[in-house]
């Protein structure tokens, strides 16, 4: 059930003044609200990774429980054949659930060494998989590894650290073209971004945006490329890095996802509270949606 409708005004970008912004709480007394997912089916999913719940939001129905997930499941997402995948924090590992319930582990370890703590997934429509493996708070305590690693496992299984940073990757999306890859930066407080090959090879690793305002953590692009981030707020750049739109929140928001039936909305979890954004003209971008013609 929708809890409460905010109304957003004269948020700037780029000179223009942006007033058709509806803001509404959709879900509230999460104690971490992670991992937002839209199904193709017509549902929202995310969890509570405090609590291993998972919640289902059906829009103009409002939210069930959807059951546990046990292993603190953070980033979230689908493939095209609709197979479920899941980077979980606490077993240090990325799963893919088959529709018809079978689970195959994807990655658990790198180098004969345990994972650090996946965080967030993206999977590009030829089935490579791109994922973080940041860890924060206690999870440093349990690290094995001697990086912060951004890896892609190609449709064979082979797991590849694309990236060794010192500093922390926490979100991860692909540009509507699937040639892009972008990565948040937590510790520095940038985006980057990889060019991917045919085979879903990264190279030419360089920073896309820096000095974003908060810590960036979940991203998603729209149909027009331009790349949304969770941060202080939401933050909103064009694919040349130009900073478009800012929307403020009352919490600090997660991650994020694009939804509904026209893609127009975008859910955001935020600590205790999922909101649904919704403003003239948007239209997300779903990796295993259809592509449209």
């Amino acid at each position: 059930m929708l809890r409460r409708l905010i109304l957003v005004a004269g948020v700037l970008a780029m000179g223009q003044e942006f007033t058709d912004i509806r803001v509404e709480r959709v879900a509230v007394n999460q104690k971490f609200a992670e991992g937002p997912v839209w199904s193709l089916e017509g549902y929202l999913l995310w969890s509570d990774n405090v609590t291993d719940a998972s919640q289902k939001l059906v829009p103009g129905k409002g939210v069930t429980d959807a059951g546990k997930r046990a292993g603190g499941a953070s980033g979230q997402t689908y493939d095209e054949q609709g197979r479920f995948y899941v980077a979980e924090f606490r077993e240090r590992r990325v799963t893919r659930t088959a529709k018809n319930g079978k689970v195959d582990v994807i990655a658990s370890k790198f180098e004969g060494k345990r994972l650090n703590a996946p965080n967030d997934i993206v999977v590009r429509r030829d089935n490579n998989v791109y994922f973080t493996d940041p860890a924060f708070g206690n999870q440093q305590e349990a690290r094995e590894l001697d990086f912060y690693g951004v890896y892609r496992a190609d449709p064979k299984g082979a797991l590849e650290a694309i990236a060794r940073w010192k500093t922390r990757p926490n979100g991860i999306t692909l540009s509507p073209n699937g040639r892009l890859l972008y990565v948040s930066d937590s510790d520095q407080r940038v985006i980057r971004m990889f060019d991917l090959g045919r085979n879903g090879e990264a190279t030419n690793e360089r920073v896309f945006v820096e000095k974003i305002p908060g810590i960036p953590g979940g991203l998603r692009t729209d149909d027009k490329g331009n790349v949304w981030v969770a941060a202080r707020g939401l933050v909103v750049y064009s694919p040349k890095g130009e900073l478009l739109h800012q929307i403020p929140l009352a919490e600090q928001p997660s991650n994020l996802t694009f939804g509904d039936a026209d893609l127009g909305s975008l859910y955001v979890t935020a600590r205790t509270t999922v909101y649904r954004v919704r403003m003239s003209g948007m239209k997300g971008f779903l990796p295993y949606a259809p592509a449209s013609n």
